[in-house]
């Protein structure tokens, strides 16, 4: 099964090292996600670098899960990447990329998936998964605007 592919750009009205700080805490992720998701950081003492394991506990279409992800790089301030170990995905790999420009910062994100099950998995993300990961970065976008900064959506 081929993997899928999200690609997010969105611009922040405040420089890099305070962007990138507030993405680096994991306590923040639970801001940035739809509270009907449930999710919770069931290791709130981590602190982001290479080699940080984070735990989370969600629900999902009222199913609960545990995911487990793995900071693969953390190259402060300028990116880092967190890999599913553990959770709903055969796949997941989520790149953060942060750039200076025009009094701001862009943050880039770049997600490679795949869901189980085969042609099982690809219905799913026919009729489900993919319009779920479209409403949780637009939710996202939202919170961003208002707990970080004017937001600006990548143009086209």
């Amino acid at each position: 099964m081929a993997d899928h592919v999200l690609e997010s750009r969105v611009w922040l009205a405040m420089d890099r090292a305070h962007v990138f700080a507030f993405f680096s805490d994991p306590r923040h992720l639970e801001r940035l996600t739809p509270p009907h998701m449930r999710l919770r950081l069931l290791t709130p003492e981590a602190v982001m670098s290479a080699g940080t394991a984070l735990e989370f506990r969600l629900s999902w279409l009222g199913l609960p899960f545990t995911w487990r992800a793995f900071i693969r790089e953390y190259d402060p301030p300028y990116r880092f990447v967190d890999v599913q170990v553990r959770g709903p995905y055969a796949r997941w790999e989520h790149r953060h990329r942060f750039l200076e420009d025009n009094g701001g910062t862009w943050v880039e994100d770049r997600v490679t998936y795949r869901l189980p099950m085969g042609p099982l998995g690809a219905l799913a993300h026919a009729l489900v998964v993919r319009r779920q990961l479209r409403a949780l970065w637009a939710y996202r976008r939202r919170q961003l605007e208002a707990l970080v900064a004017p937001v600006r959506p990548a143009a086209g």
